[in-house]
């Protein structure tokens, strides 16, 4: 009796599970014109109730958090789509394909994260959704070019050797999804701000793509930020 409740629990959670996967996933490709993928996911829990990648490496460095089948050249804005592959895979993680029009991003260690938001918002600094899992977090930021990342790069001395670039040819995995290193969650929630627009010449209200930041100032002020810690940068670095 208790399997067969244990085994109901868990297929009502899936459903749930899954169901705020697909809301997920349709917010991004559709009112936000995210393009979107199903990540490869995790296999189903062994004897012992270690959950690997579910793709053929057994070595994966990325369990569950990455393209497969399809491959990120599959990733779409189109409803129709994202509803038959969450449909046909509810628990599958949300993978946004980073650069061209879609948002790009820069990570750090979740440590140094955590550490360098909080000296960012002493400085003032406004930052758009932040996206954090158990070993990293990312600040999503405006579309840009891997040749203006490089002149960026170029103009500073010095950036803290643990950050990475998520941009062309990229991707992220985005909430509510769950990889191979725990739940994937907003520490920054995306602002949904409101625009006018208009129907059969009538104003309606519509939901804009969520603000972010030019990838320029949040470099600037994250090299800053690593550059006044009081251990000369270290705590930014893991």
């Amino acid at each position: 009796m208790r399997e067969i409740l244990g085994r109901r629990r868990r297929m009502r959670f899936g459903r749930r599970g899954g169901a705020a996967r697909l809301d997920a996933a349709l917010t991004c490709a559709t009112a936000w014109q995210w393009p979107v993928l199903p990540g490869v996911g995790l296999r189903p829990a062994g004897s012992r109730g270690e959950r690997g990648c579910a793709c053929p490496d057994p070595e994966c460095a990325v369990p569950g958090a990455h393209p497969f089948d399809p491959g990120l050249l599959a990733a779409t804005t189109d409803a129709r789509m994202v509803r038959w592959w969450w449909t046909n895979r509810p628990t599958a993680p949300v993978l946004l394909a980073t650069g061209g029009r879609a948002p790009c991003a820069l990570s750090l260690p979740a440590v140094a994260g955590a550490r360098a938001l909080a000296e960012l918002d002493r400085m003032g600094m406004r930052l758009g959704p932040v996206v954090a899992t158990p070993t990293r977090w990312s600040l999503l930021v405006a579309p840009y070019t891997l040749e203006r990342l490089g002149e960026l790069l170029h103009a500073q001395d010095w950036v803290p050797s643990s950050l990475r670039f998520h941009g062309e040819g990229g991707y992220l995995v985005l909430p509510p999804s769950e990889i191979g290193t725990g739940q994937v969650r907003w520490e920054r929630a995306p602002e949904r701000s409101p625009r006018q627009g208009s129907a059969g010449g009538a104003p309606v209200r519509v939901v804009a793509s969520p603000w972010l930041p030019d990838v320029g100032a949040v470099l600037d002020a994250l090299v800053q930020a690593s550059n006044s810690a009081p251990d000369g940068g270290s705590r930014l670095a893991y």
